[in-house]
């Protein structure tokens, strides 16, 4: 399993994506469109654009890890920023974006 550490960061994609990606299409989006290394450790997480399932992507040393969570009822409170393809957020904010 993999853990947060102090070091890592966690970006958020603010536009929603195809959930039908994998870990190639994760790969690239983080690697085009967010302009960050899909193996830098960090936690990168999607959203589709009804706000109901979210996708995380994260190196871990040895492979990548996606993980989903698709939400019964309800909708992610996803934040928004204009003009931007992705920001940062600290563990807190995570833990209550994936708590609800």
């Amino acid at each position: 399993m993999f853990g947060l550490g102090p070091a890592t960061r966690i970006y958020l994609g603010v536009d929603a994506i195809d959930m039908r990606k994998g870990f190639n299409g994760l790969y690239g989006v983080v690697r085009d469109q967010f302009g960050q290394d899909p193996l830098s450790g960090h936690l990168f997480l999607f959203t589709n654009r009804s706000r109901t399932r979210m996708k995380a992507l994260v190196w871990d040393g040895s492979g990548l890890w996606v993980c989903a969570k698709r939400l019964e009822k309800g909708r992610f409170a996803w934040p928004s920023a204009p003009q931007a393809g992705s920001i940062t957020m600290r563990p807190e904010e995570l833990a209550m974006l994936i708590n609800g």
